[in-house]
């Protein structure tokens, strides 16, 4: 719907106009003497060329749009007390995020460098896309943001992530017109289906169409208005529309409709907060137009400029080598009046700094943008009390993930506001679905009267379920920069959807943790992977992809850890250790199927505590010097350990056996490479100096060397592990094809360890004979041998 203002009822007076104008004046002043000016911040002399900088970068198209909303969004936090976050969505949008940052003086509380006077207003112009300095997105070093925007498509998500638990939050959203056209910003639309209006905030997205890419038009911007009004109401939102390119007519417009939907936001809440009723309402929405690159240069050279693509970055490019463009750069810059806006000192005047909010009311200041200021510790019961009871190792078969999902009951029970279970589609599957017991999954669309039998939807339900893993790692990430707790649990073979966020996030933790003393730790991103590629009897070569294990190793060491528990234990004691950790990215594999457990809790939490380590009753090199080190890392990848240890004993009872387990497998990093990386020493104590290593690994071998690449005993390590071969496969044959089952690595072991090399064909041609067995029957009746299904370690 269009906001009609009329000359009767125009919200703003003539002052506040004037000062609005102003603020927003000084906005983009500053935002166009960050991407040019290396001196004469306030052209108190005519520019020159060698006030301009010598390589132009940045963008200036989203900015006057974004500067516009941010403005008037201060005046009514300042007349209604509101409690506001912004979210820039827009792709190298930060000169507005900065500008206004500067302004509200913030900034310069965090960068005293950055006063606000002329001499940090050149300093910040000067760092602006310059090396050592700040960069063109919202980066983690820009105050008031938790969305660094160098990758399109999150902004809504990370928006809900925010609002989710935090009911006096609004999240303003300005979402890109391009960043509109991505497949995770599409979906996420959907998200209003999940914001329960009783205990969540809201999030008020506003989609910036200025109508062009960096040298295309916009889809969205080029369909009728009644064609995205329909799209919009289709996605659940009611929207009203701001569109123009005069300045004292849009600020009007835009006053009037940021009142009306903040009007029926609160409307919306009051409803639902009083009465109980939480029918999923239709959420407010803005549809700003305004022109690409609003009060810029309208032609440069001939070629049109404001309105076009061409303002998308750097709109003149040429002012130190053309006079005529460095007039018109400088006509540009003298159009905002800086004489008009700030002082003889270069600071804001004071008429304008009042129009900024104060304290935490600041946008830029806002606690909920810097998460660890409002970080609260989880209430975590004693995992004791959820051990599964292991009388014997190797003995019992189990599913790891449900033992822990009785755990995760009882961390969502005691912590109903500050927890969230995330995951797409697939809680029961993962055999997670112990958490219903105390928290159904959240839903606010229809419920009909058979979701009763088994649904499990509930309003206000922990479990975030929604099949689409972008916007689950989008929430979840808005959740726990914001000061929150999760777990996202997923297949492992989609786990690759989220790749590239996980980079991004990996990049933003590794800058505030290592970089940024201002910005306080953050609650870890934990992710479960399972449904593991060892175990995809029916759904074939499309789910057997171990490799997000690569992706995670080729991140800082600083911010990121891979744990591979053996047994559910072990998936207990891990996932205790991850729920407490903060400023990282915690992946742990463990797989939904029923597993042998291997260790009793004490021994588990023994074990994950130096996360890796030898197993004594496995092995047989006692007070000696061992023959073979027998290595793994992963359920599966264990068991057929295990099992290979007991033919190897069997067939050779002299042979010296170590049997070394890895849980942390950033321990086979050197301490010099890894904070949690071994020693050499320690290292040596485990995998020796010059014994054969054979090393069963649940992914792909590689990554084994990559880890270990310049450890002494490197040369002697020989890792088994998935090597892209499958199809429809009992797990068994599956593991053959790959060469992680017992039988290849008993015989490995032959051929790796000299005095067997003779002694032992015999035995290597036996195995070679199972291995063949064990393929033919599993083609000819459909499931593995009984002694391969039920084996147990028998010692």
């Amino acid at each position: 719907m269009d906001t009609q203002v009329t000359l009767g009822s125009l919200p703003l007076s003539s002052d506040e106009l004037r000062k609005i104008d102003a603020y927003w004046r000084a906005c983009n002043y500053l935002s166009v003497g960050m991407i040019y000016l290396r001196a004469n911040p306030l052209l108190r002399e005519p520019l020159k060329a060698e006030h301009i900088k010598r390589r132009l970068l940045g963008h200036w198209g989203s900015d006057p749009g974004q500067s516009f909303t941010w403005v008037h969004l201060n005046r009514l936090i300042l007349r209604d007390d509101l409690n506001v976050m912004y979210i820039s969505g827009p792709g190298h949008g930060a000169p507005a995020t900065l500008s206004n940052s500067y302004l509200e003086g913030y900034y310069s509380e965090v960068y005293p460098d950055r006063s606000p006077d002329e001499t940090g207003m050149l300093r910040l112009f000067r760092l602006f896309s310059s090396p050592g300095g700040i960069g063109s997105h919202c980066t983690p070093e820009t105050p008031g943001s938790i969305h660094e925007g160098g990758e399109l498509g999150y902004s809504i998500a990370h928006g809900f992530g925010a609002a989710f638990d935090n009911p006096d939050l609004i999240v303003a959203v300005m979402v890109g017109d391009g960043e509109a056209e991505t497949g995770p910003l599409a979906t996420s639309w959907h998200s209003n289906k999940f914001l329960n209006p009783i205990q969540d905030g809201a999030v008020l997205p506003i989609l910036h169409l200025n109508g062009y890419k960096i040298a295309n038009p916009t889809i969205l911007a080029r369909i009728p208005q009644e064609e995205l009004e329909a799209l919009m109401m289709g996605y659940g939102y009611k929207a009203h529309f701001v569109s123009g390119d005069d300045p004292a007519v849009m600020h009007q417009q835009m006053a009037q409709t940021l009142e009306t939907c903040i009007g029926e936001i609160r409307s919306i809440q009051e409803h639902a907060r009083s009465t109980g009723d939480t029918t999923r309402p239709r959420w407010p929405m803005i549809v700003l137009r305004s022109p690409k690159g609003w009060t810029g240069p309208k032609e440069v050279d001939g070629h049109k400029v404001e309105n076009f693509w061409r303002a998308h970055q750097v709109p003149v490019l040429d002012p130190v080598t053309n006079p005529k463009s460095l007039k018109i750069v400088e006509q540009w810059m003298r159009s905002y009046k800086p004489e008009e806006l700030f002082d003889e000192n270069g600071s804001l005047i004071e008429e304008l700094k009042a129009m900024a909010p104060n304290g935490d009311r600041r946008i830029s200041a806002n606690p909920h943008a810097n998460g660890g200021r409002l970080r609260r510790s989880l209430d975590l019961p004693d995992i004791r009390e959820y051990a599964f009871a292991v009388k014997e190792a190797g003995a019992t078969y189990h599913s790891p993930t449900e033992v822990l999902a009785t755990f995760l009951r009882d961390v969502i029970k005691r912590n109903m506001d500050n927890f969230k279970l995330f995951g797409p589609d697939e809680t029961a599957s993962n055999k997670l679905d112990g958490v219903y017991e105390v928290s159904g999954k959240r839903w606010m669309a229809e419920i009909k009267p058979e979701d009763s039998d088994g649904g499990a939807l509930s309003p206000d339900g922990r479990v975030m379920e929604m099949l689409s893993e972008h916007t689950l790692e989008g929430w979840f990430e808005g959740y726990v920069l914001t000061g929150r707790h999760g777990l996202f649990a997923t297949y492992e073979a989609f786990v690759h959807v989220i790749d590239s966020m996980f980079n991004q996030h990996a990049k933003w933790l590794e800058k505030s943790k290592l970089e940024l003393d201002w910005r306080a730790p953050v609650p870890s991103l934990n992710l479960l992977i399972t449904s593991l590629v060892w175990r995809q009897d029916h759904n074939g070569f499309t789910h057997q992809d171990p490799g997000f294990l690569d992706v995670v190793t080729n991140k800082s060491p600083e911010v990121v850890r891979i744990y591979l528990p053996p047994d559910a234990n072990c998936l207990l004691s891990v996932a205790d250790h991850c729920l407490r950790s903060r400023d990282y990215i915690n992946v742990i594999v463990a797989d939904k199927q029923p597993h042998l457990q291997y260790l009793s809790m004490e021994q588990a939490l023994a074990h994950c505590t130096k996360g890796i380590g030898i197993w004594d009753w496995a092995s047989t090199d006692q007070n000696s010097e061992p023959d073979v080190i027998m290595a793994c890392a992963g359920d599966i990848a264990t068991m057929e350990s295990l099992a290979a240890v007991e033919i190897l004993k069997k067939h050779f009872p002299d042979l010296r056996i170590r049997f070394v387990n890895v849980v942390d497998l950033f321990r086979l990093m050197p301490a010099s490479d890894h904070p949690h990386g071994l020693s050499e020493r320690d290292f040596d104590s485990l995998f020796s100096r010059d014994k054969p290593v054979i090393f069963n690994f649940h992914s792909y071998p590689t990554l084994v060397h990559k880890l270990t690449y310049n450890r002494t005993n490197h040369e002697n390590m020989h890792v088994h592990g998935y090597r892209e071969r499958g199809n429809i496969n009992t797990p068994f044959e599956l593991a053959i094809i790959n060469q992680v089952d017992r039988y290849s690595l008993c015989v490995d072991v032959i051929d790796r360890v000299p005095r067997l090399r003779d002694t032992g064909a015999h035995t290597k041609n036996w195995l070679k004979d199972q291995i063949n067995e064990s393929i033919n029957y599993a083609h000819a009746e459909g499931i593995d041998r009984d002694e391969i299904r039920n084996w147990t370690w028998t010692g």
